[in-house]
This record gives C-alpha cells, sequence and structure tokens, in this order.
C-alpha cells in the first residue's frame, strides 16, 4: 500500500513528539511504502528507511522548499492574472466561502458549513485549472466579496462589526491558509497515486488531503495528538486583534477543522480529551478510534524493574517550564509537604526549551524558591545540598529520563493545561506512583494508578504528595500497577499494531483505481473493495429480516 503522510513542520525535518511519532510509524510498516509530503521549511531530513521517501515539501510562502523533490512545473502561484471568466468563477466561489464564515445560517438552513464547503472546492478546483489564486486571495474583489458577506443580512454579530482593517488582515490570514490549494501535489504521479492519505494532525495539515479525496477519491486518515483548534483559541498571538478579526479567524478555523472531521474516513486522535473536541466539531462518533501514542518502554526496563530504587523523600518533576505547568503552585504545595515532612526533597528537571518566555518563568520560579526557602537557597546542585533542585534534562545531574525517575521515589505534576502529557507515562513506565493534577487526558493515562487533584489547589497537592511518601508499601503497589498499564496500553508496539490494523481496513473500504503503469492486469485482488455500508443493517421489528 501506498500511504501519503502528511506533516507540517515535522518529520522528517524536525524532531518533537509529533516527529518521533512518525518516525516510528515508518519505520515500523515497513510492508508499506510511504511518501512524504511535508507543509514548512526543510533542511536536513532524518535518516529514512527504503520503504519511506520525501515526494514533495512546500515552504510557508507556497513555493517549493529547496531540498524536496518538487516537480519541474511552473509554481500555480506564478501564473497569469484571471480574465473576466476566471474572475467571476473565483467571486462566486469566494462568496459562497466567505458567507459559510459569516452567516449564521446556510440558505438550506444549515449553520454556515456546506457554503464554506462548496466555496473551498470551488477554488481548489479553479486554483488545479488555471493557479494564480494567491495573488486573487489578496485582490480587491475578495476584499469585496467579504465585506459584502460581513454585512449581508444574518451575520453573526462579531462578523458584522468588522471594518476595513479587519477585512484587509483577515483576507491576508486566509490567502496564508489556504496555500496548500495552490500546491503542485494533486497529480497522478503525487497524491493521485496514494492509496491513503495520512494527515498528521488537522487543519491546514490535512487540507492536502481532503483535495485528495475529493479529486481522486483518495480516503483521509487524520491522526491528532493535540488540538489544533483548541490551539488555535488559546495562542497568546492574536492578543492584539480586534473582537470582530478574532471571530472571523475563529470562523475559519472551525470550520476547517469541522470539514476535515465530516470528510475523512476515520480519526485517531491519542486521548479522549482530543476525541471530545472532535465530536464538538461535528466528527461522527462512529468514525473516530482513540489510538494512544506509542513511547519507547525498552529504556525504562531497569528502573521499572528495580522495586527499591530512588530516595523516599525525593519528588521529581519533569517538563517543559511555561506557565501553563504551574511550577509557582507547586513550588506553594512543596513548601508545605517541607513543612510538615523537612527531609522531602524537590527535583525540578526541564525539558531544554528554546523559547525565550521560557527562561523568563524560570528565573521566576528560582527567585519564588529563594523566598519560600531563604535558609538554603536553591541551584543546580546535587540533590541532598537543597530542598529545591532545578536542573536540565541532558546535564550531569540528570542525563537521561529513566536517570532522573530512577532518583525519587514520587513523580508530581502540576499542569493547568495539557494536552497528552509524555512525561507520566515515561514515570509510570519506571514504576513510579505519581501525583498529579486532573487536566487534559491525565485521569485517561494514569486510570487508578495514581492521585490525582484539582488544579491550581497547591494545599490538596501537598497533602496527596504525603500521602504517599508516607506509604510506602502504597506508593510501591501503585507504582507497579503504572507500569502494567502503561506496557499494556503506550507501548510503540500497540500503536503500529494499532495503524497497520485500520490501514488494511481503509483499503478494504476503499474503491479500486486503476493507474496507468502498473502493467499487471488484476493487480488488486476482487476483495479488496467490499461494497456497502460499514454499519450493519437494521432488523426490521417483526419480520426479522433486514430493512432494504
Amino acid at each position: 500500500m501506498r500511504i501519503g503522510l502528511l506533516t507540517e513542520g515535522g518529520y522528517p525535518y524536525a524532531t518533537g513528539e509529533t516527529g518521533r511519532w512518525c518516525e516510528r510509524l515508518v519505520h515500523g510498516l515497513g510492508q508499506h511504502r510511504f511518501d512524504l509530503y511535508v507543509l514548512g521549511p526543510a533542511g536536513t531530513p532524518r535518516p529514512l528507511p527504503p520503504h519511506a521517501r520525501v515526494a514533495r515539501t512546500a515552504n510557508p510562502d507556497g513555493t517549493p522548499a529547496a531540498s524536496g523533490a518538487w516537480s519541474p512545473c511552473e509554481p500555480r502561484a506564478a501564473r497569469r492574472a484571471y480574465g473576466r471568466h476566471e474572475r467571476r468563477r473565483f467571486t462566486e466561489a469566494y462568496h459562497r466561502l466567505a458567507t459559510g464564515l459569516c452567516a449564521e445560517h446556510d440558505e438550506d438552513g444549515g449553520n454556515g458549513e456546506s457554503s464554506f464547503a462548496d466555496g473551498l472546492y470551488a477554488l481548489a478546483e479553479l486554483a488545479r485549472e488555471r493557479g494564480g489564486l494567491p495573488g486573487a486571495l489578496r485582490s480587491d474583489d475578495a476584499v469585496r466579496a467579504l465585506e459584502a458577506a460581513c454585512r449581508a443580512p444574518g451575520a453573526r454579530r462579531g462578523a458584522a462589526a468588522a471594518g476595513l482593517p479587519d477585512h484587509l488582515a483577515f483576507a491576508e490570514h486566509l490567502e496564508r491558509a489556504l496555500r496548500p490549494l495552490s500546491l503542485d501535489w494533486y497529480e497522478d504521479d503525487a497524491l493521485g497515486a496514494a492509496d491513503l492519505c495520512h494527515a498528521a494532525a488537522g487543519g491546514t495539515t490535512a487540507l492536502p488531503g481532503l483535495l485528495a479525496k475529493r479529486f481522486f477519491g483518495t480516503p483521509l486518515l487524520v491522526t491528532e495528538y493535540g488540538v489544533p483548534l483548541r490551539a488555535h483559541y488559546l495562542s497568546a498571538a492574536g492578543a492584539d486583534r480586534s473582537a470582530p478579526l478574532r471571530a472571523l479567524l475563529a470562523a475559519l478555523h472551525g470550520r476547517l477543522a469541522g470539514e476535515v472531521y465530516r470528510q475523512a474516513a476515520l480519526l485517531t486522535p491519542g486521548n479522549a480529551h482530543a476525541r471530545r473536541w472532535q465530536e464538538k466539531c461535528g466528527a461522527d462518533r462512529a468514525r473516530i478510534r482513540t489510538v494512544h501514542p506509542g513511547m519507547a518502554a525498552e529504556r525504562f526496563a531497569e528502573v521499572g524493574e528495580d522495586e527499591e530504587s530512588g530516595d523516599p523523600a525525593t519528588l521529581v518533576w519533569v517538563g517543559r517550564v511555561e506557565p501553563a505547568k504551574d511550577l509557582v503552585g507547586l513550588l506553594h504545595a512543596f513548601a508545605e509537604i517541607r513543612a510538615r515532612q523537612p527531609d522531602a526533597r524537590l527535583r525540578i528537571v526541564a525539558v531544554p526549551e528554546r523559547e525565550p518566555c521560557g527562561a523568563g518563568y524560570l528565573t521566576y520560579c528560582k527567585g519564588l524558591a529563594a523566598q519560600l526557602f531563604p535558609d538554603e537557597a536553591p541551584g543546580a546542585h546535587a540533590v541532598g545540598e537543597n530542598p529545591v533542585t532545578f536542573e536540565e534534562l541532558g546535564g550531569p545531574e540528570a542525563p537521561t529520563p529513566e536517570d532522573t525517575y530512577a532518583s525519587g521515589a514520587l513523580v508530581v505534576m502540576s499542569s493547568l493545561v495539557e494536552g497528552f502529557p509524555a512525561p507520566l507515562v515515561e514515570a509510570m513506565f519506571c514504576a513510579r506512583a505519581t501525583v498529579s493534577t486532573d487536566v487534559g487526558a491525565v485521569v485517561e493515562i494514569i486510570g487508578g494508578t495514581g492521585l490525582v487533584v484539582p488544579p491550581r489547589n497547591p494545599r490538596a497537592l501537598a497533602d496527596a504528595c504525603l500521602a504517599l511518601l508516607r506509604d510506602p508499601e502504597r506508593r510501591h503497589r501503585l507504582g507497579a500497577a503504572a507500569r502494567a498499564r502503561a506496557l499494556e496500553l503506550f507501548t510503540v508496539e500497540q500503536n503500529l499494531a494499532a495503524f497497520r490494523d485500520i490501514y488494511l481496513e481503509l483499503l478494504s473500504h476503499a474503491p479500486v483505481r486503476h493507474r496507468s503503469g502498473d502493467g499487471v492486469p488484476f493487480a488488486h485482488p476482487a476483495e479488496a473493495h467490499v461494497p456497502g455500508s460499514w454499519a450493519p443493517k437494521a432488523v426490521s421489528a417483526g419480520t426479522g429480516a433486514p430493512d432494504a
């Protein structure tokens, strides 16, 4: 099977959790061929196995990336301006899309989804046939069509309040969001040759998969371990934007996410938290299947099998240093723990982070710790010299995650916001009992193998930690249960097995498409396409026979 794997700013050019997951998927499913389609700047790719290749790459400005295998055709963005007929097609399509964004309801009584989808696909067809879409999206025709949609009867209040600066700013953002429509990926020798498109995220990343389904009937599989729509809502980048502009942008990202969820043959969220977001955006429950991320468990085996390792009075925190992790609340909780158990210690081990805001927050937390423990100012020293130490993963005191978890008896997580917290799973592989705040997928991950407290509650966090620090037998029992749960649900092997079955299932329901150059009669077996509905037919009451 040929898989068109769609990524954005990730594998094979960047690291990160999504990149690691894609790498494990590609290397683990060697029976399939993977063609990688990457949105985002390219660099030096990570080593690829023989059955994988970078098929296409595109920079954020829509131009081909220098290191990608780009077709020699002229970029669509550079083609000639539209004539009268093409301008009319563009204006009609853009009006439909803008109406779907601005109106509370469609003409047919819907909530704008069908108008948005009709306009989106009409623009894609125009870009494929004629090119020139980026210039048209920045034209006066586009701004006038958007203004008309915002001021039309029935427009939502936020859109109706938009002024000309908002229209211009939104048109610029929309042009960037729709740049994948102008790529030359929609050819028979590109996405047209894929048996399945697998998007590593929703939103813009999955847009080429939407068009592949539109043009070629290629099934689309969407995997989300985070929630791009939620990230957009919470992003601080738009804090200086006006309320009408924020409303238009929220409508755009919401409509795009909803269309991806409706058109995908199957959605595979990484946790129940992401699944709930997908359902709220219109995804059909029957086409959602939770597949937990796979993580390498072998590296933690030695620590997990050693029940006696770790200082019984040491708490360990591992993660990115940022305000969402609420290290301030953790330090206040530890101050109470220290007052009730003077030999307690806390290791704060930061994952290396390039964001400048992390350094400022870390400095603030160190200052707070100095105030809370004035007689023992914390520093980057060995555990035992100070009640609190600040270290960096990969440093001399915390060279690897397994060494870090092995040093303590209890792992604590104090976050205010989380998706799928990987450090929590790593702690479970190491057979460590955990105390966590009830956010994101935490409860789903730990089940009954750890203690969960409300976020923003240092007193509850301190009480839970003290309960486990003072009860070694319970702590060991929970740690053993946590390791067993992690080995059952969160290994690379279970993740690969799930996607291996999903790929075959989706292909069995996809229509067979003959491609020129196959050269082999009957290359696809007849059972490769199972006709009919996926769901069993309902049985008529009283007759015992299936409904027609």
